[in-house]
């Protein structure tokens, strides 16, 4: 018979790959803290040393990352594509900005209309889960929260994995401010109501598997950001000019 005893160093291979798949798949976060050592021993029915083999091999090719008396983390390393100080020049430049904004459009138009042709019934249900949370949101900072894990469902749900790692870490850029503040929007007289409406249209082409529909309401939705924010770069400018003139005037 073909059949051969599974050996310790056989069952943590088995272990690897299933931390690995789970990475790969965007299901382990960058930064998501594994559960301790007894406890995910007993989820995947292991022994401890087999499980410590297999976090040695992924800690040895940086997946993943021990941090002395508070456990074992994915590497943060995988969310990050772009080094601080390239941050630090996009944050500085609108050329950046209505780049990053062009290339989601582009990207998330094509995650959305794969997601209504591939998505199963469950991913729509993480989407329309996502989009309850976004609806009843108690602050602005949950709802901005929402909002990113909102576009990063559909991006799960679109299956391309090098799609879903170049988007996670393009959102990275997003959540921590550098090119998408809310409070701009609203600046520009842009509503709560309105950024839910077209929201709630990509949701309902999702959920009617409609691939046009859904890629239509991201460009319609990216396209209203991107006015919002030239409106703004537009009326910063204007203020500038106006306070130079004011200046001027009181100095006369």
């Amino acid at each position: 018979m073909p059949f051969q005893k599974i050996t310790a160093e056989k069952l943590s291979t088995a272990v690897t790959l299933q931390i690995e798949t789970l990475i790969l798949r965007g299901i382990l976060r960058p930064g998501e803290r594994l559960p301790a050592e007894r406890d995910l021993a007993t989820r995947m029915n292991v022994s401890r040393p087999s499980l410590r083999t297999a976090i040695a091999d992924l800690e040895a090719r940086q997946l993943l990352s021990t941090k002395a008396g508070a456990g074992v983390f994915v590497a943060e390393v995988l969310g990050s594509a772009f080094s601080p100080p390239l941050i630090a020049l996009f944050a500085s430049h609108d050329e950046a900005l209505f780049d990053y904004l062009s290339f989601r459009r582009d990207l998330e138009g094509l995650a959305a209309e794969r997601a209504a042709k591939l998505a199963s019934d469950t991913d729509l249900q993480v989407i329309q889960t996502v989009f309850d949370k976004m609806i009843s949101a108690k602050s602005p900072q949950l709802e901005a929260r929402f909002d990113a894990e909102f576009h990063l469902s559909i991006i799960d749900a679109s299956h391309n994995v090098v799609m879903l790692h170049m988007m996670r870490s393009m959102f990275e850029l997003l959540q921590t401010g550098v090119f998408y503040n809310r409070q701009i929007m609203f600046k520009q007289q842009t509503t709560r109501e309105a950024l839910l409406a077209q929201h709630r249209a990509i949701n309902d082409a999702l959920q009617k598997r409609d691939p046009g529909l859904a890629r239509a309401a991201v460009e319609l939705h990216l396209n209203y950001v991107e006015q919002a924010l030239r409106a703004d770069r537009k009326a910063s400018a204007s203020e500038q000019v106006s306070q130079t003139r004011l200046r001027r005037e009181i100095a006369k």
